[in-house]
């Protein structure tokens, strides 16, 4: 097996000789040879940690680059969004968001030289800041869902309008050149099994496919990635638009009422990536979803093009994001309940990088726009970027195996007692309660933790600086896994 690891080595050597030869003496282009040497597994296997950038005092659960890829711009449970230069690991500024929980979302408006951010939050709300020149924020409060809001999407290249979805299932628009949001549309669960059903569907991701903007796709509480047209939408939350044009969802769980979704992706051909909560990752071809109208008949089953599945992660803990990596897409990147970053091969599903990307929990991910270069982000306070660099790891652990079976265990282990997820995220939220009541009386008693207390404090759903914050800002520092 060694000789064998050292033949396929030298092999993508050879390869990468090979295309730069090419290059040098012109018989390749150099933006081709640029985007075949950002996509090769030989970079992606040397992908190691570049640095940390520590400054928040709360876990970090928003990332994002700007459009040139020289800032990057993040968001806290500290309610702070701070922009840093990544290379050289510094913070550039912060500014109080404004918002009373946690962050869950910054998105950069384009073309509007960075100086325009919208964030969303744990309270609810979709406030925008206006950078000023001496380093200060506006701070404008845009609307206003019913419940967490986990995603925002903007319409690619508008510097004005961008869409957020909601706990409440509303979708809203939101045009800045005005001052309100429009609420056009209301999730509900009308489908399948559940087709007398009119209940609504809390919604944790929504993303606009880049090379279609017309068509957006939203999922939450429940088994289905939707798709919509914009153009069909009657741009009235009140009266009954929730008409896909499509649906997605594996075969298996098109019956299951146990199952429901974190984040979906787009990638730059219309393939749509969707992750489930304690189940795994599943990436659909744009023409191979269930229509408008999900049917578990078996002649429906028979013409449905079966998934690509991508597996070894654990999400039960977070709402997890997902995300491709490569100048095509050539690959997909997960987080993991075992705070290891995942990163597949698209094509074949094989796994070809694993490595630990935050001591308790990795949640988002982000990558760069134009260089082999990742941001990620989780249960710790800060942001870490990740490089190819030499490294004499190699680029599956030696316990990989331990790791990944040990997910699948826990994964089985939850199915047979499962609880549909609407009962288990209250059950979350009322544990995350008594946990902080817990630890308020602890402060009154002014009791010093053990670092076994603190292991314990974060098996409750703690972040690990708890017990360092003062008692006015206890709430905020404390990690949400609702």
């Amino acid at each position: 097996m060694e000789n064998f690891d050292n033949v396929r080595v030298n092999t993508r050597v050879r390869r990468g000789f090979t295309d730069i030869y090419r290059r040098e003496v012109g018989l390749s282009h150099p933006s081709g040879f640029a985007r075949r040497f950002s996509a090769s597994e030989a970079l992606v296997q040397n992908l190691n940690l570049y640095g940390k950038l520590n400054g928040h005092e709360g876990c970090v659960n928003a990332v994002e680059f700007n459009s040139t890829g020289d800032l990057l711009v993040s968001g806290s449970d500290d309610r702070q969004v701070v922009f840093w230069n990544w290379a050289s690991k510094t913070k550039l500024f912060a500014y109080p968001s404004g918002h009373s929980d946690n962050i869950f979302q910054t998105k950069i408006m384009p073309f509007t030289d960075d100086s325009r951010i919208v964030t969303s939050a744990g309270d609810g709300q979709i406030r925008l800041g206006v950078l000023r020149e001496d380093g200060r924020a506006d701070i404008t409060l845009l609307g206003k869902h019913r419940g967490n809001v986990y995603k925002l999407a903007v319409e690619p290249g508008s510097p004005h309008i961008f869409y957020s979805c909601g706990e409440d299932g509303l979708v809203q628009h939101f045009d800045l050149r005005s001052s309100s949001a429009t609420k056009f549309l209301c999730c509900s669960s009308s489908m399948g099994s559940n087709k007398d059903s009119t209940s609504k569907i809390g919604l944790n991701s929504i993303v606009i496919d880049s090379r279609n903007p017309y068509y957006f796709a939203v999922a939450g509480s429940d088994q289905y990635a939707r798709v919509y047209d914009i153009r069909k939408c009657q741009w009235d939350a009140a009266r009954n638009s929730d008409i896909p044009v499509n649906t997605f969802c594996p075969n298996h769980l098109i019956e299951s009422d146990t199952v429901h979704i974190t984040a979906l992706a787009y990638s730059s051909s219309s393939e749509l990536l969707v992750s489930y909560n304690d189940e795994l990752i599943y990436l659909f071809e744009k023409n191979a979803g269930w229509g408008s109208s999900p049917s578990a008949s078996s002649e429906d089953l028979k013409n449905i093009q079966q998934a690509q599945v991508y597996s070894g992660h654990r999400n039960q803990q977070t709402v997890k994001g997902v995300s491709f990596f490569g100048p095509s897409d050539e690959y997909v990147l997960s987080g993991s309940d075992c705070g290891h970053i995942f990163i597949w091969k698209k094509k074949d599903a094989k796994l070809v990088r694993l490595m630990v990307g935050d001591q308790h929990v990795l949640n988002q991910l982000e990558p760069h726009p134009h260089l082999p270069i990742l941001a990620t982000c989780g249960i710790e306070n800060d942001v870490k970027i990740w490089a190819p660099l030499a490294s004499d790891l190699p680029p599956i652990p030696v316990n990989a195996k331990e790791i990944i079976e040990a997910n699948r265990k826990g994964r089985e282990d939850q199915t047979r007692g499962t609880l549909p997820p609407a009962v288990i995220m209250h059950a979350l939220r009322l544990q995350r309660r008594q946990t902080l009541a817990y630890i308020e009386r602890r402060y009154n008693r002014a009791d010093i933790m053990s670092d076994d207390e603190d292991s314990e404090d974060y098996i409750l759903g703690l972040s690990d600086d708890v017990s360092s914050e003062e008692d006015s800002t206890a709430n905020s520092r404390d990690c949400n896994i609702s």
